[in-house]
């Protein structure tokens, strides 16, 4: 087994530059994590003493998505509905003689689930690097603006005045609600493991010894039961109370939280992109795009990648909410329709995470214009003592 190009038909990105996270989320990276799930499971099944110790190290060993051909298993996981199937032929073989012990009681969901899991707690890592970025950047741009005044817009007309610190500061507070969100999110992705039916029945170690009549769980049950606790930490990921096959909370969960990062970004992003028109002038991307056609425009490519992001996500977050109503112990269907919407979504939001940064750190604020377009009377009254209010409120949720 080798490892293969997978050719120039392959989707590299070409109409979709408000992604991010390409290589996090990629063909190759969820091979890895799948290969790194059914390792993680050798090992703590190793060490609770239910395969031996060698068979771990040959199974780790042998989980390398580079000995793998990725168009090889693309072709072959039609035949079964999902990749595993093939990929377990393949790692038993690379694993020699202790090839008998990879995938051992586990389904197929089981190692999916994970490697979803994994790719997502991957990729969500640097995407809070970003709001981290995000929330420093705004927290600098709303102290410097604090009083510097401007027209506040409803339903399209100057209402009030008030001060572009406080939009600012309004802008940074969704940021922070979406980093605590994602947070929160990454840290309980738990590990997916309950075999062919979610019962772990397939984990318990052999016994021709049942357990006394009216006693507790026997030491083949408690040590199925510890199994997934072990499994998890081998890869960094939440235990799991009991098997979520059809129980997808970690799914929705994850999606609620990337559908509000994406519409968190996308609100400064809609202002960005109103108030650098060029009869307003107010704001502007401090590096533009070209245009093909009128080389004297200067676009404002960053948020408008972030309002495509914005628009995108929750769509694809309703398909993830709708697979919640799943039949039976493990469903047909609603499984398989996560798969491409979720890692589309961690993509889509890496990418608005990303840009956003940027746009933040590079963006230029034009207060003469602020002030000539300011066609209403009045003060912006209490509007900067809530810009402090605002940036002294919840510190312990701001990065340091």
């Amino acid at each position: 087994m080798t490892s293969a190009d997978p050719g120039p038909q392959s989707d590299l990105g070409l109409l979709s530059p408000m992604r991010g996270a390409a290589e996090a989320t990629g063909d190759l990276a969820v091979l890895q994590a799948m290969l790194d799930a059914e390792a993680a499971l050798t090992r703590a099944q190793a060490a609770l003493g239910l395969v031996p110790a060698e068979a771990a190290e040959a199974v780790s060993a042998a989980a390398r998505a580079d000995l793998f051909s990725l168009p090889d298993l693309v072709a072959r996981a039609r035949s079964g509905g999902n990749p595993v199937i093939p990929l377990v032929r393949d790692l038993r073989e690379a694993a020699g003689p202790y090839g008998e012990h990879v995938h051992r009681g586990a389904t197929s969901q089981d190692i999916v689930d994970t490697a979803l899991m994994l790719v997502a707690h991957r990729t969500l890592g640097p995407v809070l690097a970003d709001l981290d970025r995000v929330i420093g950047g705004l927290t600098e741009l709303a102290a410097r603006h604090r009083d510097t005044p401007m027209a506040a817009r409803t339903l399209t007309q100057q209402a009030v005045p008030t001060t572009f610190g406080l939009k600012a500061a309004g802008w940074r507070e969704l940021a922070v609600a979406a980093r605590t969100r994602l947070a929160a999110a990454r840290a309980s992705l738990p590990a997916q493991l309950g075999g062919a039916a979610g019962t772990l029945a397939a984990f318990q170690p052999s016994t021709n010894t049942p357990p006394p009549a009216g006693s507790g769980p026997g030491e083949a049950v408690a040590v199925a039961l510890r199994l997934p606790g072990r499994f998890a930490a081998e890869l960094g990921l939440a235990e799991p109370l009991l098997p979520w096959h059809v129980l997808r909370t970690p799914i929705a969960d994850l999606a609620g939280a990337l559908a509000f990062t994406a519409g968190a970004l996308g609100k400064p992003a809609a202002d960005v992109l109103v108030l650098s028109r060029t009869e307003i002038g107010e704001l502007s991307e401090g590096v533009g795009g070209g245009s093909s056609s009128m080389p004297h425009k200067h676009n404002p490519v960053r948020a408008t990648m972030i309002a495509a992001a914005a628009r995108q996500v929750p769509p694809l977050a309703a398909i993830l909410y709708g697979s919640l109503a799943a039949e039976d112990e493990r469903p047909s269907g609603a499984w398989h329709a996560e798969w491409q919407p979720l890692r589309e979504a961690l993509r889509l939001v890496a990418g608005a995470a990303r840009d956003a940064a940027e746009l933040v750190a590079d963006l230029r604020v034009h207060p003469d214009r602020m002030r000539a377009n300011l066609a209403v009377p009045g003060d912006p009254g209490p509007a900067p003592a809530l810009v402090d209010l605002a940036l002294n409120h919840d510190q312990d949720k701001a990065p340091h």
